[in-house]
C-alpha cells in the first residue's frame, strides 16, 4: 500500500508540469512527516552521504570538457575527417555525421552537446547539397544519441552512483555497443541513401584523409587520454574526466584557438549551472532511494518476482517496456536514478550482470531521448532545423526501429556488453 502511495504522489507532481527533481523531493518529505517513523536526522545524514562520493565529481568535469570541445572548433574538424572517409558512398554527408557522432560521442559524454555540435554544422552543408532536411534530421538526432552510450558517458556514471558498480567496467562494456550501434546507424543511412538516390561527395585522396586526420587528432588523442588512462590504471574515470577538461581547455583556447580566454568565464558557468541542476536531481533521487530502501520496496518487488515464476528473459522484456514508458515522460538522468534503484536489487537476485544491466539500461535511455513527448535530442535538433516536433518524429522513425532492434540484441546477448570488459578486468 505504500509503495502505491508513494508512485501516486510522484506521478502526481510530475504531471502538473513540476519538474521532476522537485517532484522527487516533495515526495519524499510528505511520505516522511505523514506516513513513517523514520527520525529526520537519519534523512539529513543519508543527504550528505549519499553525494558524499568520489564518482560524482566526474560529472561536472565530462559536462565542462564537452562544452569546451562543443565551443572549441573540435567538431568541425571531426566532420571534416569522417567526410574524407566515407563521404563518397551512398548518402556520403549523412554517413559523415553519424561517424562524427560516434567520434565526438567519443569525447564529449553528452548526447545533446553531439547533437547541438555536429548538427549545427552538418545539418545545413546537407540542405546545400541537397538533401531532405528532414533526412538530415534524423540521421543527426538519433547518431546524437551515441553520447550516452559510448563513453566517456555521463549517464553511465549515475548508474555507477546509484548501483555501486564499477565506472572503468561500464566504460569498457559501452564500446562494443557503441560501435555496433553506430554501424548499424550507419546502415540504415546508406540504405536510405542508396534507396533515394542521395548525393555523394567526391572520393578523397589519402593525402587530403592525412590532412583531415592530422587537423582532427588533437580532439582524437582525448579519446586515448581517457580511455587509455582507465584502461591501464594510470587514473581513476573521475581522475580521468578531471584530465579531460584540463585537455579540452588547452586544445580549444592555445592549440586550434577557437575559443578566446575571454570566452572561458561563459563557459564555465554554462557548465557549472548544468552540473548543479544534475546534482540536485541526483540529492532529490538519493533521498528517494532512501525511502523506497526503508519501506522495502525493492526486496518486495524482487520476492514478488522471483515468487511469479518470473525468468531472466521476461524480467528483461519487462524492464525494457517499463523504461520505454519511462522514457515518455522523463529525461534519462532522472529514469536511472528513480528507476535502477528499484530494479537493480530484482536483475541482482536474478543473476544479471551489474554491468550488463547497466548497458541495457542506456540503451534504452537512448531510444528515449529520441522518441517524444520529451525526447531530449528532439528538442534540440527542433532548434537547430527549426522542425516541428511531430514533423521530426515522423523523420527519425526508421532510425528509431534500427535502435529498437539493436536493444533486442543487446538485452538478450550479454556478451556484446561484457566480452570486453571481461576481457580487460579478468
Amino acid at each position: 500500500m505504500n509503495s502505491l502511495i508513494i508512485f501516486v504522489l510522484l506521478l502526481g507532481l510530475m504531471l502538473t508540469g513540476m519538474p521532476i527533481s522537485i517532484s522527487l523531493g516533495l515526495t519524499v518529505l510528505t511520505f516522511l512527516f505523514t506516513m513513517t517513523q523514520v527520525p529526520i536526522e537519519s534523512v539529513a545524514l543519508k543527504l550528505f552521504t549519499g553525494i558524499e562520493k568520489f564518482e560524482i565529481m566526474a560529472i561536472p568535469f565530462f559536462i565542462l570538457a564537452g562544452n569546451f570541445l562543443t565551443h572549441g572548433g573540435v567538431a568541425r574538424r571531426m566532420i571534416n575527417f569522417a567526410s574524407s572517409m566515407v563521404g563518397h558512398w551512398h548518402g556520403g554527408l549523412a554517413l559523415a555525421g553519424v561517424l562524427a557522432c560516434a567520434l565526438f560521442a567519443a569525447v564529449s559524454g553528452s548526447s545533446p552537446a553531439t547533437v547541438v555540435a555536429i548538427g549545427s554544422i552538418i545539418l545545413p552543408a546537407m540542405v546545400r547539397q541537397g538533401y531532405p532536411k528532414s533526412f538530415g534530421a534524423g540521421v543527426i538526432t538519433t547518431s546524437g544519441a551515441l553520447g550516452i552510450l559510448i563513453p566517456p558517458s555521463i549517464v553511465m556514471v549515475m548508474y555507477s552512483v546509484t548501483t555501486n558498480t564499477s565506472v572503468g567496467k561500464l566504460f569498457m562494456a559501452g564500446v562494443v555497443p557503441g560501435v555496433m550501434l553506430a554501424f548499424f546507424l550507419g546502415l540504415t543511412t546508406w540504405w536510405l541513401a542508396r534507396k533515394h538516390n542521395y548525393p555523394r561527395m567526391a572520393k578523397a585522396s589519402w593525402g587530403e584523409r592525412w590532412r583531415t586526420f592530422r587537423k582532427s587528432a588533437w580532439g582524437l588523442a582525448l579519446i586515448i587520454v581517457v580511455m587509455g588512462g582507465i584502461y591501464t590504471g594510470t587514473f581513476t574515470p573521475t581522475e580521468a574526466a578531471a584530465m579531460a577538461a584540463v585537455y579540452a581547455f588547452i586544445i580549444a583556447v592555445f592549440v586550434y584557438k577557437d575559443l578566446k580566454l575571454r570566452q572561458v568565464g561563459k563557459v564555465l558557468l554554462d557548465s557549472a549551472a548544468m552540473s548543479a541542476m544534475l546534482l540536485y536531481i541526483i540529492t532529490n533521487a538519493v533521498l528517494f532511494s532512501f525511502l523506497m530502501t526503508s519501506e522495502n520496496i525493492p526486496q518486495a518487488m524482487a520476492e514478488w518476482i522471483t515468487g511469479q515464476g518470473l525468468g531472466v528473459v521476461t524480467f528483461l522484456l519487462v524492464v525494457n517496456i517499463l523504461l520505454l514508458l519511462a522514457g515518455n515522460i522523463m529525461e534519462p538522468s532522472s529514469i536511472v536514478l528513480i528507476m535502477a534503484p528499484i530494479l537493480f536489487p530484482v536483475a541482482m537476485k536474478l543473476g544479471i550482470d551489474p554491468v550488463h544491466f547497466g548497458i541495457l539500461i542506456v540503451v534504452n535511455m537512448e531510444v528515449g531521448m529520441c522518441h517524444p513527448p520529451v525526447g531530449l535530442n528532439l528538442y534540440v535538433a527542433s532548434g537547430i532545423t527549426k522542425m516541428g516536433i511531430t514533423e521530426l518524429t515522423v523523420a527519425v522513425w526508421p532510425w528509431l526501429l534500427t535502435m529498437l532492434g539493436f536493444l533486442v540484441l543487446v538485452t538478450y546477448i550479454p556478451q556484446i556488453s561484457l566480452w570486453l570488459p571481461n576481457l580487460i578486468y579478468s
